[in-house]
């Protein structure tokens, strides 16, 4: 056999082999360790209700009802498309920018100053989170819309607050889906539920 034909042959050979190795068995090994340590998570963090899934800790999703505590603009796709994950690329220059954030500014009720991040989108456009300020920014809005008391929603809000991880690690947040699910159970119950 040539040397040509011999190197030929143990490309080839290496090729399915890491083929094989990498391309099935890998992928397969991780996705069942996942799957067995780590289920929640490699499933997408999905929330149940009543045996029907609601939505994902991890995605965010369109609240607009004055009813519901909102979440931070998308520009994701039509919002919150996860297959179109992505941010507008507007930089702070950006006249387009700048109108949007205004029309979004101009069009809450109150003279307090609007948090950040209810005007502006996120890298990806999923964020299901929203700092405290802009979940106790909303509570006015909600209490009028859902007859539930600004002090309850207030605690409402206190026991959804997520730490920073390990005390330095991101910022303080509140997941929103986790949020109106507790307020839809609170307009059921008309009581505080514990976290």
């Amino acid at each position: 056999m040539s040397f040509m034909k011999k190197n030929l042959l143990i490309s080839v050979w290496m090729t399915i082999a890491t083929t094989i190795l990498l391309g099935i068995v890998y992928p397969l090994v991780v996705t069942g360790l996942a799957q067995v340590l780590f289920k929640d998570k490699a499933n997408g963090q999905l929330i149940s209700q009543n045996g029907k899934v609601v939505g994902s800790r991890i995605i965010g999703q369109a609240f607009t009802g004055p009813a519901y505590f909102h979440s931070r603009p998308s520009n994701a796709g039509n919002g919150y498309d996860a297959t179109a994950s992505s941010g507008s690329n507007l930089g702070p220059t950006s006249k387009a920018l700048v109108q949007r954030i205004t029309q979004s500014v101009s069009a809450e009720t109150t003279a307090q100053p609007v948090p950040v991040d209810l005007v502006t989108a996120s890298g990806s456009g999923l964020d299901p989170d929203i700092s405290p300020a802009a979940a106790y920014y909303q509570v006015g809005r909600v209490s009028r819309s859902t007859g539930i008391p600004e002090d309850i929603l207030r605690k409402l809000v206190e026991v959804h607050i997520v730490q920073r991880q390990f005390g330095l690690l991101g910022e303080p947040r509140v997941n929103v889906l986790e949020l109106n699910l507790a307020l839809h159970a609170l307009s059921q119950q008309k009581t505080v539920p514990s976290r």
